[in-house]
């Protein structure tokens, strides 16, 4: 990653509960030293570790509620 500033600042949004959102194109540097790129325009970047796909947000952080059975249905 070049050390130069972009023309133009990339941005970078705090989702609470949720991923961090970042303008793409980006690179990731990963604990281990591994890098990974992703060209989308936006890319959510997992915050939890819950992913499967981490770095990137799966939506694994979001809680599987059980809704409650519609009137008549017998499940």
């Amino acid at each position: 990653m070049p050390n130069t500033p972009a023309a133009e600042p990339r941005r970078v949004s705090l989702e609470r509960g949720g991923p961090m959102l970042v303008e793409g194109p980006v690179e990731v540097v990963l604990d281990d030293g591994t890098v990974v790129r992703s060209d989308r325009f936006t890319v959510a970047l997992c915050t939890c570790r819950r992913s499967r796909a981490y770095p990137w947000c799966d939506t694994s952080h979001r809680r599987r509620e059980q809704r409650p059975p519609a009137d008549g249905d017998p499940s």
